[in-house]
């Protein structure tokens, strides 16, 4: 709905405005950690950085910390290691999903190839853990490596569940929360860690992101479905023809017929898949309002997200970081 994406957009710019000379630093440190010797690296991370995005996790990681009240540096180099697992993740997933697009453009693997994506992708983490390090702090090392350590695990959780229909819908959460959920989580508690505020302050802004990851992973898995292409900026039915289990098909898959159930056996289970499949699959899933059972259950956990700031008195950032859970669940309305 024009409204919703709206708010939304208005939740964006209000944080960018509120963070604004933040980003525009932490821009400037992944533009220089990005360079390197050998001229391939530089080039191909450029390619998926210019390829867009909006930031967010990044975006919250500084706003993490100002609303800590953190008036010191270390929160944009540790925005900007958030930005890199992030891309270094991206390198990986279209690699291992052989994907052709990315954010409406062509992926790195699709123009410089799958061994050049990987490796670079292993850079990039390299650059993380670089940033880490310079930090000093032992506890954001400790909560940055653990949230690498767990995208990896939700990563390999994603395959193992790949194709089975089966899959209950709490092993499905495992995966959004190891491959999505942990970065925002992280992103969000090492705000309040450079801001040496309380432990149950660090522990809320981790709830916040953690939840804020769920929904915005059970978003883009209805979008999948859902959207346009130009919206999607990935081709609309990638987790349909990978055979990638998520809450649209598994909904779909439990109201369904026993003769519905037997094409999705097919084409998710045996990856037996013709030309006229994903319209076959996109119908099946309106006809069972599949894609509003994921919306809610995304809304759910954005309201689960904003609960867990009531620990911070209200002020602008608090009432922004409040408006980016609803942005999360907006743009599938």
């Amino acid at each position: 709905m024009p409204g919703a994406q709206t708010a939304g957009e208005d939740a964006l710019a209000t944080l960018l405005a509120l963070v604004g000379d933040d980003m525009a630093e932490c821009n400037r440190a992944i533009v220089a950690r990005m360079d390197s010797s050998v001229p391939l690296v530089p080039q191909l991370a450029a390619h998926i950085v210019a390829a867009g995005g909006k930031r967010l996790r990044p975006l919250l990681t500084l706003a993490a910390a100002r609303l800590c009240g953190y008036a010191g540096p270390r929160h944009v180099h540790l925005a900007a290691c958030v930005e890199f697992i992030h891309t270094a993740t991206l390198l990986h997933d279209d690699v291992v999903d052989e994907s052709q697009l990315r954010r409406g453009l062509a992926s790195a693997n699709a123009v410089f190839g799958n061994k050049a994506s990987v490796l670079v992708g292993d850079f990039l983490f390299a650059r993380a853990f670089q940033l880490m390090v310079e930090d000093g702090s032992l506890a954001v090392l400790g909560i940055l490596s653990s949230a690498a350590a767990t995208i990896a695990e939700g990563e390999v959780l994603q395959l193992a569940i790949q194709n089975d229909l089966s899959t209950p819908e709490e092993r499905y959460l495992d995966v959004i929360k190891g491959k999505t959920a942990a970065l925002f989580a992280a992103a969000c508690e090492v705000g309040a860690v450079v801001a040496e505020r309380p432990a149950p302050e660090a522990a809320a802004l981790a709830s916040y992101g953690g939840n804020l990851g769920i929904a915005f992973q059970l978003v883009d898995d209805a979008l999948d479905y859902a959207a346009d292409q130009a919206l999607l900026g990935k081709t609309v039915g990638d987790d349909f023809r990978e055979g990638k289990v998520t809450l649209p098909v598994l909904a779909a898959f439990a109201m369904g017929s026993e003769a519905e159930r037997a094409f999705w056996r097919r084409t998710i289970e045996a990856s037996e898949q013709t030309d006229s499949d994903l319209d076959e699959a996109l119908r099946l899933i309106a006809r069972h309002g599949a894609i509003r059972v994921t919306i809610d259950r995304a809304a759910g956990f954005a309201a689960e997200a904003k609960a867990a700031l009531a620990v911070f008195p209200p002020s602008p950032m608090r009432d922004c970081l409040m408006a980016i859970a609803d942005y999360t669940v907006s743009r599938a309305r």
